[in-house]
């Protein structure tokens, strides 16, 4: 292999070439203590930047070997050094036209995720990124390029070592997402599906921001909701426990109940230290649902919720290309229990009224009712599939009824008002006759079939992010609006590769085991085996689901 040495005279000697010129120093290039790989060169300066690896032996970095002791650490430690590399890098002097000399390394936003930017294998770390190579138009600036590679490149890795990494930082990374994960097993053990901390600050900057509110008011656990884990890292914690069965945050507009129903939602995720929801920690199976006018929906068992439709039409296998908010809402109901959802997330201001509840002036008033609502649905959805509910309501006070607790938001600080709100319940009977649904509540698993998932546009594969909700995947555009925990570009571009995946493997197996085995592919293997770009993140399963859910080419069967 080639040094770093070579590597500078090849790119001089390139100086004011054509771009394409670049495509020499493709290859393998030893430097001091490291590997540069460089996979794939752009073929002009306005296409997708140069794809690189560089590979450090673990006896070159130093970083001590209990900080990637098992996947939690690793994926936090491996977060951590993403976000140091970036740092040092985008620091970095540049010269050239367009996206010349710049480094792009995807190192993420507030939530700490597996990414195919960085692994560590048994013998080294590596570091995968792309760097956009000098030029002045579509000319090489071979000087600049060598500069570049051979000299700022290898003094950005310099900032990676243990000696001059912040230790503490690292470790408080490594800590903090084993904590988590910790925490996470711990919840079903306890009985618990959401921890949320006292002095855990829950409101944002903004709507669209990750950075906490400054002078937010920090959250403190009702006392008939306080519980206290034990940590690996960090002492006891104690905060809120909620647990399994049907709760209900209620409160006035803009008290802070859809703040906490955010942050459960994206407790599914270890956070940055510093973000203020570092020990908000939800079930791994917890699923946020939101209704969904327009959406396509394919072969759903939706008897359970939608039924006896005029002319006879059969709501056992349903499909629609525009559903309307209720049907899109019961679909993302039995589409989250298909896949092994075991908390349903649910904010009145985003769910269709009609499938939530049916008030008694209207049960008297509609004989023929085709909507069964969750409301009649809700217990049973816990004491027979063990599925608890989490609803978000200000204004639906029939599910008083069915409540085992009730939480009110006030200025922000939260209440446990279940005795007051089963005293108002009897004192004010509302004349609702809780339903006896006649159609049982059964899951029907789907068998997906391999040609929906072909990524081929005009002959060639189209697998793009256009952003965190858009994604190109083949002939289709996919709109993940409303799949509200993905959170990254980077998973959504993952989620388009994992798609194309099934294209091999599907046939026979259930949609639910077909997640199985790329999950099992995904442990095993990583992120970097489905696609060499760095700029992926590992979705959920239930993204994922929901990703080929609305899909409108998707073709499948029903399992029986």
């Amino acid at each position: 292999m080639n040094d770093l040495g070579a590597l500078a005279q090849l790119l001089i000697s390139l100086d004011g070439h054509g771009y394409r010129a670049y495509k020499r120093i493709e290859g393998g290039w030893a430097g001091p203590g490291f590997t540069l790989l460089v996979d794939h060169v752009q073929p002009d300066p306005f296409a997708t930047p140069t794809r690189l690896r560089v590979r450090l032996p673990h006896t070159t970095h130093g970083l001590p070997a209990d900080l990637w002791s098992n996947r939690p650490r690793r994926v936090g430690l491996l977060n951590f050094l993403l976000r140091e590399f970036k740092q040092v890098v985008q620091s970095c002097p540049g010269v050239g036209s367009g996206r010349s000399c710049v480094f792009f390394v995807d190192a993420g936003g507030a939530e700490v995720l597996e990414r195919a930017g960085a692994c560590l294998e048994a013998e080294y770390l590596e570091l995968r990124f792309r760097v956009g190579l000098p030029a002045k138009g579509r000319t090489v600036l071979g000087r600049a390029a060598a500069r570049l590679l051979t000299e700022v490149l290898p003094r950005a890795l310099d900032a990676l070592r243990a000696a001059n990494l912040d230790a503490a930082e690292a470790r408080r990374w490594a800590d903090l997402t084993e904590d988590h994960a910790h925490l996470q097993r711990q919840l079903a053990e306890r009985g618990l599906v959401t921890f949320v901390r006292n002095g855990a600050v829950l409101a944002r900057a903004s709507g669209v921001s990750s950075e906490p509110l400054e002078g937010a008011v920090p959250f403190e656990s009702p006392p008939e909701l306080r519980v206290t884990f034990d940590t690996l890292h960090h002492g006891p914690v104690t905060g809120m426990g909620i647990p399994e069965g049907v709760t209900v945050i209620t409160g006035g507009g803009f008290h802070g109940k859809t703040t906490l129903l955010e942050a459960i939602e994206l407790g599914v995720y270890p956070h940055i230290p510093g973000d203020g929801r570092e020990w908000v920690v939800t079930r791994a199976e917890a699923v946020k649902l939101r209704s969904e006018d327009g959406r396509a929906v394919t072969g759903v068992h939706l008897t359970p919720f939608i039924h006896d439709l005029p002319l006879g039409a059969s709501t056992d296998f349903f499909t629609t290309p525009d559903a309307s908010g209720s049907t899109s809402l019961a679909a993302a109901i039995m589409e989250g229990l298909e896949v092994g959802a075991k908390v349903l997330l649910l904010d009145e201001d985003t769910s269709a009224t009609n499938l939530l509840v049916r008030d008694a002036r209207m049960q008297r008033l509609v004989r023929q009712e085709t909507i069964t609502p969750l409301i009649d649905r809700v217990r049973e959805l816990h004491e027979r599939l063990g599925v608890s509910t989490l609803l978000v309501t200000g204004g639906s006070g029939d599910y008083l009824d069915v409540a085992d607790r009730v939480l009110l938001l006030e200025h922000y600080r939260a209440r446990d008002v279940t005795a007051r709100a089963r005293d108002i319940a009897r004192e004010l009977p509302t004349g609702r006759a809780l339903g006896d649904p006649a159609h049982p509540l059964r899951v029907v698993p789907r068998i997906p079939d391999p040609a929906s998932f072909d990524p081929r546009r005009n002959g060639r594969v189209k697998i793009r992010a256009v952003s965190r909700s858009e994604l190109l995947f083949g002939a289709a555009t996919l709109d993940l609006r409303a799949l509200d925990q993905l959170v990254d570009p980077s998973q959504t571009r993952a989620i388009g590769h994992l798609m194309a995946q099934l294209k091999n493997l599907a046939g026979e197996e259930t949609l639910s085991a077909l997640l199985d085995i790329l999950e099992g592919e995904l442990d095993s293997r990583g992120l970097h085996f489905f696609d060499p770009a760095p700029e992926l993140a590992r979705p959920r399963r239930f993204e994922l689901a929901g990703a080929i859910n609305r899909l409108r080419r998707l073709r499948l069967r029903q399992h029986h």
